[in-house]
């Protein structure tokens, strides 16, 4: 797969939801699991809305699901475009309907987790956010939004009851 190095804009694309009207976005929880046997981190990124200097407020590659696209090739084009990662996508964590701050709307959001694979030096979104491998517990603690954190949570559940290349 040939990188892009530009970023998706505009909304012409945008699927809305028949259930709740706002936008349907799709996001993944990128890991990798720790060749010392120490367990899995995940991949978190700062918001390009908030800042993040502190290093304090973290979330998960996520963004508009789009018409000429699967969810599936939505979460990863999320992934290299917001974390400049690469990787295979695994069976969705699951369904959330939350309320945009920014706007009057209630988004439908689908979570997967995403197996790293390639981790590139240059991605789209670089000079707007930051990136870092932390344990689970770290990101959950770190991350705002409740349903980022109950995917995390899934997430960590499937993990601990499997073998990583089952989350897929």
């Amino acid at each position: 797969m040939a990188a892009v190095m530009v970023a998706r804009q505009g909304r012409e694309l945008q699927r809305y939801s028949d259930n709740t009207g706002g936008r349907m976005v799709v996001g993944c929880i990128p890991y990798r699991v720790r060749g010392d046997g120490g367990g899995v981190e995940v991949l978190v990124i700062s918001s390009q809305k908030k800042s993040a200097a502190a290093g304090d407020v973290v979330m998960f590659p996520k963004g508009g699901w789009e018409l000429d696209e699967s969810m599936d090739e939505a979460a990863r084009r999320e992934a290299l475009e917001e974390a400049g990662v690469l990787g295979e996508i695994g069976a969705t964590l699951g369904r959330w309907c939350y309320r945009s701050r920014r706007y009057d709307a209630t988004y439908e959001g689908f979570v997967f987790p995403l197996r790293v694979t390639d981790e590139l030096d240059r991605w789209p979104e670089m000079a707007a956010r930051r990136r870092s491998w932390v344990s689970p517990q770290q990101a959950m603690d770190r991350c705002p939004h409740w349903w980022m954190r109950e995917a995390l949570q899934l997430f960590a559940d499937r993990f601990t009851q499997s073998t990583p290349l089952s989350l897929l």
